[in-house]
């Protein structure tokens, strides 16, 4: 009893340092305290909450992807069938979109698919903040990141701050890697540290001629000014939080740098060097929150059996020989949908896996996009701790699709925000998803 109460107790973020190694730990019981009250067990025990949400911006054939049944019991669609070995860990949800999502043309509803601001692109569209930063605002999570944003071959995003502003994708899978993993010198760390303090000091001095540009600005000009200031405000915060953690050691992980894909109609290839790095940045907790652009082009992508672009494929006309071909890649992209999966269902911590305590969202801005169609959205959530193995009929068809806002809601409850609303929604949960 006596070495049970003077157990040693290690912090949850314990490293091992030596010879300019660090080393993160994995979950050890030494990370619980030996008197733990039931609510210390199970702070300590549980793992962190995350989200992750991936694009796939071309959508996807829905006769091969949607179930006719509902319930547990459905027949799996060919693009389902890819999926059989974590049937038990997710669910299909058919039935939502965002309301009025007709824009300048028919992809910029990917603008607001993480947002569902009305009208994007249009004559006096501004985007809102979108489900992920709200998230990370809201949270405020202590890792380096309070959120990576991504993009499989590019760098813009569906990412946008609360002033409508849209985040830039960090980059490359080298850069990423570098970025959460790669601990610079003492020297580089030093003046890391003090380009992040003449930061802080440039904002301290636009702060003070701010607030004396204020008081002479008309009431018109007021709402334009608050949203500057805010921006200033996040970038400040943003900052600071950036100096703490720049004299902070990196985590190590037992694994070579990644390669970039340098062809970029390999998007296979591209796709899973990307989903190996969000894999092993929620296993460091480098970060909680995550977005992924996937990729998508109007060239021909490098799959065997595919010659015609993938844009022009998508607008099959219901052309049998254009489903055909746009199944293979489509197929393509359900594979690596599903070695995404493996790749957190694999990875243990405290009481399961990584996916257990991941909200994995894969969707599309298009339902239909042959025809440009933003309802009946394709929604897959794996993880979570929902019950899943299901088809869930959210709402009905076309216009009587329900608000897709309201799973975004039921997750952010699910992960500790106190909200009744986000976006659109005229709700706070999915008919049927528990």
């Amino acid at each position: 009893m006596f070495a049970m109460l003077q157990k040693k107790r290690l912090p949850r973020r314990a490293m091992l340092r030596g010879a300019g190694v660090t080393l993160a730990l994995p979950w050890l019981d030494a990370m619980l305290p030996a008197l733990a009250s039931k609510a210390e067990a199970a702070e300590a025990s549980d793992p962190p909450k995350r989200f992750v949400a991936v694009n796939y911006g071309l959508g996807f054939h829905s006769p091969h992807l949607f179930p006719e049944q509902e319930g547990a019991n459905y027949q799996a669609t060919p693009y389902l069938k890819l999926l059989e070995e974590h049937r038990d860990q997710f669910s299909v949800i058919s039935g939502l979109s965002h309301p009025e999502q007709n824009g300048a043309n028919g992809h910029t509803s990917e603008f607001t698919v993480l947002t569902s601001m009305k009208h994007p692109g249009l004559p006096g569209f501004k985007n809102g903040i979108s489900i992920d930063q709200y998230l990370a605002d809201q949270l405020q999570p202590d890792t380096r990141f309070s959120s990576l944003v991504l993009n499989v071959g590019g760098r813009d995003s569906i990412s946008w701050s609360a002033t409508g502003v849209n985040l830039p994708a960090a980059g490359t899978p080298e850069e990423l890697f570098k970025m959460m993993f790669v601990t610079g010198t003492p020297d580089e760390v030093a003046k890391q540290t003090t380009e992040l303090k003449r930061g802080r000091s440039i904002l301290d001095a636009v702060n003070d001629r701010a607030r004396s540009l204020q008081r002479q600005l008309g009431p018109r000009d007021q709402d334009k000014f608050d949203q500057y200031l805010t921006s200033v405000r996040e970038l400040e915060q943003r900052l600071q939080s950036s100096e703490a953690w720049a004299k902070k050691p990196k985590p190590t992980v037992d694994v070579a740098p990644p390669a970039n894909v340098t062809d970029r109609l390999d998007f296979v290839a591209q796709s899973r060097v990307m989903h190996q790095m969000l894999a092993l940045a929620l296993q460091s907790d480098s970060t909680r929150i995550i977005t992924l652009k996937s990729t998508a082009m109007n060239d021909v992508p490098k799959l065997p059996g595919v010659d015609t672009g993938w844009h022009d494929l998508s607008h099959h006309g219901q052309d049998e020989q254009k489903i055909d071909e746009l199944k293979l890649i489509e197929e393509a992209e359900f594979r690596e949908i599903n070695g995404l999966m493996t790749l957190l269902r694999s990875a243990r911590e405290a009481g399961g896996s990584v996916l257990d305590s991941t909200h994995l969202l894969i969707t599309s801005n298009l339902g239909n996009a042959s025809s440009h169609s933003w309802r009946d959205l394709p929604v897959i959530l794996a993880g979570g701790g929902f019950h899943h193995g299901r088809h869930i009929v959210a709402g009905g068809s076309g216009h009587d699709n329900a608000r897709f806002c309201n799973l975004f809601v039921q997750i952010a409850q699910r992960m500790g925000v106190d909200t009744e609303g986000f976006g659109s929604s005229d709700g706070t949960s999915v008919k049927g998803l528990a």
